[in-house]
């Protein structure tokens, strides 16, 4: 059973987002997700100024007049949302947890997908599969993926970007339109490997969800920390000179390292804050993305 208060909130979930890609989404989305390719679509008359290499000598012949193809995008396409569920997305200081900003975005992304007629699926992973929504189209398709955003209890803590993206590259044999959404607050950066790969068979795009305390912190004295996925905890004096200077550093060193293997692999990058605006985020991505595409 699902408790009123998480129905209510699929609900007005479901209510915002059809709203944003009704009046935003739907032509950027299009845009800068083009099909699988073009497919042959009719032939029709030839016509002066057609190029001349797309005439159906078959059909000529047997028409005794010239005739052309014609060829159209192969539109469908299957959109996956690989999803970070390990405990360190519980963690937020602003509005809402990562992961509450991670399940915003995945349903602006699937109403996006659902209005397109493209097929969207789920992969939740921590250290392990926590579970997989095939690709499907479909009003309550959608709701589902929404509930299993919101709603999942992760048997694992910590996080295997490498499995993740294996395991989307066995699951989905066609190319298809792949989010990595996560934290990648990971110590084993061997996943940089699987990254690249599955960028060669996939449109990958990563999105980094962060939280402002996750890259400065005040001086407000001694604090208890508890690592989310570990469980180790440490007592730290953030008064102390020079800690606050050296925690900066080394968070903006860890997303550098980030950053990098990213554009090693080609992969986009789409950055979503705690606090901030998943919409604004999205819309800067999709007109990026269009310019350098030339759309």
């Amino acid at each position: 059973m699902i408790a009123p208060t998480t129905l209510r909130k699929i609900r007005r979930i479901e209510l915002q987002t059809r709203r944003l890609v009704d009046d935003v989404f739907a032509g950027a989305y299009h845009a800068v997700f083009k099909g699988r390719g073009i497919e042959f679509d009719a032939v029709r008359p030839y016509e002066p100024g057609d190029d001349v290499r797309t005439i159906d000598w078959n059909v000529t012949a047997r028409a005794g007049e010239p005739f052309v193809k014609q060829y159209g995008e192969e539109r469908e396409l299957t959109v996956m949302l690989a999803l970070d569920a390990s405990a360190s997305c519980l963690f937020g200081t602003s509005r809402r947890q990562k992961r509450d900003a991670a399940a915003e975005l995945g349903a602006v992304l699937a109403y996006a997908a659902l209005r397109n007629n493209d097929k969207v699926g789920l992969l939740l992973f921590s250290d392990r599969v926590e579970l997989y929504v095939p690709p499907r189209k479909g009003r309550n398709h959608i709701l589902r993926l929404i509930r299993d955003l919101l709603t999942a209890q992760p048997a694992g803590r910590t996080t295997d970007l490498a499995l993740a993206l294996r395991t989307v590259s066995r699951l989905l044999k066609r190319r298809a339109v792949v989010f990595l959404i996560s934290d990648f607050l990971t110590a084993d950066e061997s996943y940089a490997r699987n990254l690249a790969l599955a960028a060669r068979q996939h449109d990958l795009i990563a999105v980094l969800l962060g939280d402002a305390l996750e890259r400065q912190w005040p001086a407000v004295g001694i604090v208890g920390l508890r690592d989310a996925e570990t469980g180790a905890p440490a007592w730290v004096d953030t008064s102390q000179p020079g800690w606050g200077s050296r925690f900066k550093e080394q968070a903006e060193a860890r997303r550098e390292r980030v950053i990098a293997i990213l554009d090693d692999a080609g992969v986009d990058r789409i950055d979503i804050s705690s606090g901030g605006d998943v919409v604004l985020s999205l819309m800067q991505f999709f007109r990026q993305r269009a310019r350098r595409l030339g759309r």
